[in-house]
């Protein structure tokens, strides 16, 4: 009954055509909150120079926001034509999707004494400083090296807290992926491995088909679940 998660999108293999895929999957689960009635909060996005984002980090805040994404979880790949494609090849091109479950601050304890904070100005694509101040905040975790970067907030103090979150939420996906190691194999291959390497879906264009390999489905109409009609892929995996 999580009632927010965190969402982090990255461009993989593939350039700017990842990067432009890792828009479109931004897109596709914006549209499916709007359609939940869900509220959207940006914590930090990176764009490349033909508008795709080569990072993208937000919230979603409603209800049961973790049970309906958190299959969502893993390496997302594209089969299509990119705009810049001149000879008309299909390249494939990936984005990695983590599903993170918010958690009060109580429930994960972050020492100051473990963090190092440093400020830098925003930037925008191309990488020009859109601030005049150093408002946005880098946060390294030092017993992991997890680094975290905030930067879509106008001060730092917000820039800080997101980050903040954005680490509980990755500290506290950490510790139940080490308890489901521990758990033992028949449990692990029962609740899966959580492993964000594991590619898991396939978006093939020419064909309009998704095909999920996890539980062996496909659906057609590739257009119209990349505008955020997402449910009948929610609903093979409630079943």
């Amino acid at each position: 009954m999580n009632k927010s998660v965190i969402i982090e999108i990255r461009a993989g293999a593939g350039g700017d055509e990842a990067a432009l895929f890792a828009h479109d999957l931004h897109r596709m689960y914006t549209r499916f909150a709007e359609k939940q009635g869900w509220e959207y909060k940006l914590l930090n996005s990176n764009q490349s120079s033909l508008k795709g984002f080569k990072e993208v980090v937000f919230q979603l805040k409603g209800e049961n926001t973790y049970d309906k994404l958190k299959q969502e979880a893993g390496v997302h790949r594209v089969q299509r034509i990119p705009l810049t494609e001149k000879n008309g090849r299909i390249h494939t091109s990936t984005a990695s999707v983590a599903i993170l479950p918010q958690v009060e601050s109580k429930e994960v304890e972050i020492r100051p004494t473990d963090i190092n904070i440093d400020t830098f100005r925003a930037s925008g694509p191309g990488g020009q400083n859109v601030n005049k101040r150093s408002t946005a905040v880098r946060l390294t975790h030092i017993p992991t090296g997890i680094v975290i970067s905030s930067q879509n907030a106008r001060n730092q103090a917000t820039n800080k807290e997101n980050a903040l979150d954005i680490l509980r939420s990755k500290l506290y996906l950490m510790k139940t992926e080490r308890e489901i190691k521990n758990l033992g194999q028949e449990r692990k291959a029962q609740i899966g491995t959580a492993d964000r390497s594991e590619k898991i879906r396939t978006y093939n264009f020419p064909q309009d088909r998704i095909t999920d390999h996890r539980i062996k489905k496909s659906w057609h109409d590739i257009e119209r679940i990349l505008d955020g009609n997402l449910q009948p892929i929610i609903k093979k995996f409630q079943k």
